[in-house]
């Protein structure tokens, strides 16, 4: 560690616009740091290392769940992202078959359709926000799609997804009824699934959506109908914040490489390796956490069991010793090993689905809006630095590009 190391590591301080010039002090100064809360590292080795090791693990349920909230803390215990195996194992297995390569090339066509109908809403309204009418809805609809959930139904759905959310970190802090608020949609989605349960099991069954494909399994090894419900509802809300921050950032950051756009517009079957790439570049998660099973010593400090172990993806997706000019968007970029969907056994189940929603969306918006552009008013950045991206991104979709541009 250099003399000149900065100080405590606080998300507070990090200008949630462009957090990287932070990331890269502490990466070169202090990577494996011990920050207030526990340990923060930086390098994308260090990253990689932890998040394939089995001497870390998620710990069960956050910490800052209030009592009082039995139903947020209900279903969130039955979110295979807080689960160590063996019970991870079981529940990634049963989730795992509905987001194949093979599932979801089936789904693309209708993926399409339902990009396809937002960005015609977009065209018409000639200036619009791009969160709200493209990033933030899609994504809902795809995977509402995959559990089968009625049309009807899908906006109720996406409101109670943005309450649920409150129950973040960043969230609470900032309003006070934040857990109240997510407390009450955790209720109601829980009602609202196994009513659909019964619902399905009274018409006998059938159906090729994923919730068929739940109920059809046999009820063993701990999978009982609250875990089917809080799969149901941890799909849909996992799915949804991320891949809206991915497309909200991956179009912010080829608006501000025009080049780039221009290039994915005339090639787009450069799409599937740009989206690793905008992935890489600008992670729509930047943080998650483990803790340590065991002593470990990493980058020369001894982690003690028990201490809590944030890793840094935004960081390690821009540390240099594994991705050469790290801040330049590079397309034509090997970004494997990126590590925006994790790495190891609680690697994204849903990476598939994600790689694809936002291949086709960006397509979509490409395709169909040829003269997009930022409108005038600024970017409104989610005061979130774990689940990152743009809360407002207002684009005019009726602009034509000027010669040169």
């Amino acid at each position: 560690m250099s003399g000149d190391a900065p100080g405590p590591f606080r998300t507070a301080d990090v200008d949630v616009t462009n957090p990287y010039p932070c990331y890269r002090r502490y990466r070169e100064a202090d990577p494996v740091h011990r920050g207030e809360d526990g340990w923060y590292l930086f390098r994308h080795a260090d990253v990689a290392r932890v998040l394939s090791s089995r001497r870390y693990g998620r710990g069960g349920l956050p910490a800052r769940l209030p009592e009082e909230c039995p139903h947020l803390r209900g279903t969130v215990a039955n979110w295979m992202v807080f689960m160590d195996p063996p019970r991870h194992t079981r529940v990634r297995a049963l989730v795992a078959k509905a987001f194949t390569p093979r599932i979801v090339e089936g789904l693309r066509q209708r993926i399409g359709e339902l990009a396809a109908g937002l960005v015609a809403e977009l065209a018409a309204q000639g200036e619009a926000d791009l969160v709200d009418g493209f990033a933030a809805p899609f994504p809902i609809l795809v995977i509402s799609e995959l559990l089968g959930v009625p049309r009807e139904d899908r906006p109720w759905f996406r409101a109670r997804a943005v309450d649920l959310q409150q129950a973040t970190s960043a969230r609470v802090a900032r309003r006070p009824d934040a857990f109240a608020v997510a407390e009450a949609a955790a209720r109601e989605f829980g009602a609202y699934f196994r009513a659909e349960f019964a619902r399905r099991r009274a018409a006998a069954g059938g159906g090729t959506d994923l919730i068929a494909a739940m109920l059809a399994e046999p009820v063993r090894g701990g999978i009982d109908e609250d875990l089917l419900a809080g799969t149901c509802v941890h799909l849909l809300t996992a799915g949804h914040e991320t891949t809206t921050n991915l497309l909200a950032k991956g179009l912010l950051a080829l608006l501000a490489h025009p080049d780039r756009l221009d290039r994915l517009r005339s090639h787009p079957g450069l799409l599937p390796g740009a989206v690793e790439e905008l992935v890489r570049y600008d992670s729509p998660v930047q943080m998650i956490s483990r803790w340590a099973l065991e002593d470990d010593r990493v980058g020369g400090r001894v982690i003690r069991r028990g201490e809590k172990v944030t890793l840094v993806l935004g960081s390690a997706n821009r540390d240099p010793e594994r991705f050469p000019d790290p801040d330049r968007l590079d397309i034509h970029r090997d970004a494997r090993r990126h590590t925006g969907f994790g790495l190891g056994i609680h690697y994204c189940v849903g990476a598939p689905l994600a790689r694809a929603e936002a291949e086709i969306g960006l397509t979509a918006l490409l395709a169909g809006l040829p003269g997009l552009a930022l409108a005038d008013e600024p970017v409104r950045w989610a005061d979130d630095l774990v689940f990152h991206g743009p809360a407002r991104m207002v684009v005019r979709a009726d602009e034509r590009p000027t010669r040169g541009e």
